[in-house]
């Protein structure tokens, strides 16, 4: 089945190169479908690329999926044009009286600082406060999942010693959750951030439930038991280049950093990388939409509390 996207996206072009069905919105409206209505919160700079790797992953299923983009008022975003923004993104002012299937909140380049020093922290409070009884089920993103489990649960990161990068092995917790229906014993996820969150702290939580962890990149994913939050604190829709492209940014500036782990050929940064997690990224998204979303979540939106 397709994705439906905005009209003009550019992330459209590649998808279809690559014989994922994307369905321009204008098409969509004319069938009579009940399509899933998923919005993203798009907090990476990197938004175009962005849009396309969970655009790629969301257009993978059987399930028809409609998107709506929309972003932070109180950030300014550097790195994409404000026509462009002003085109395919939404404020929350815009959107906060919708209701929708699903959630997904991004990764953000700002885990170095405080919760409460990044610029749009009252304005993310509002939308996970919104969250709580217009989304039917949320998907937290590195970042994303920190600052839920920071807001919902008080649970705070921790600074690592240096930049965790790289592609990790990690082993399941709960074998029978379905979210991890179909994983491996073991499988490999990418992460790229500064900061962690201690899984004892998690494990405290009676209302949480780690389903997976990595002895080198810490907590992965952490379920909600109500089975409508969930928070990864990697990058499973990354691409195969991302994280070179991150790398060699950093070196650009530089930044006293190590070539990404488990990631190139022979782990030289001059052979190409080695792509080890598409599997798992495909099932993480396929299972928290097909489980969570749509076995779940009412026809009428404006039946999720009742």
């Amino acid at each position: 089945m397709p994705i439906t996207v905005p009209e003009g996206l550019p992330a459209i072009k590649v998808l279809e190169k690559e014989n994922i069905f994307v369905m321009p919105d204008s098409r969509a409206k004319r069938q009579d479908i009940r399509a899933l209505k998923i919005l993203i919160l798009n907090l990476m700079p990197t938004k175009v690329e962005t849009e396309t790797q969970l655009l790629r992953l969301l257009g993978n299923t059987p399930l028809q999926v409609e998107i709506e983009l929309f972003k932070t008022k109180m950030h300014t975003s550097k790195n994409v044009s404000a026509e462009y923004l002003l085109k395919f993104y939404k404020t929350f002012d815009e959107l906060k009286s919708n209701r929708y299937d699903g959630l997904i909140i991004t990764g953000a380049p700002v885990e170095q600082l405080a919760f409460e020093d990044v610029d749009y922290w009252s304005e993310l409070c509002q939308i996970l406060d919104w969250s709580t009884k217009n989304v039917w089920s949320t998907l937290h993103i590195c970042w994303g999942a920190q600052a839920g489990l920071y807001h919902h649960y008080g649970i705070d990161k921790f600074m690592l010693p240096h930049k965790l990068s790289g592609i990790y092995k990690h082993r399941l917790l709960s074998l029978t959750h379905p979210l991890a229906r179909g994983f491996d014993d073991e499988f490999w996820a990418p992460h790229s951030r500064y900061t962690g969150n201690n899984p004892e702290k998690i494990d405290k939580v009676p209302e949480l439930e780690l389903l997976s962890i990595s002895d080198e990149a810490g907590a992965y994913i952490v379920a909600d038991r109500s089975e409508r939050r969930f928070f990864v604190s990697g990058h499973s829709e990354y691409d195969r280049y991302t994280l070179d492209k991150e790398y060699r940014r950093d070196i650009a500036a530089g930044l006293n950093i190590n070539a990404p782990c488990n990631y190139y050929i022979d782990g030289n940064p001059e052979n190409a990388p080695v792509m080890r997690w598409r599997s798992h990224a495909n099932l993480l998204f396929a299972n928290w939409l097909n489980y969570f979303v749509y076995q779940q979540t009412p026809y009428d939106l404006y039946d999720l509390n009742k």
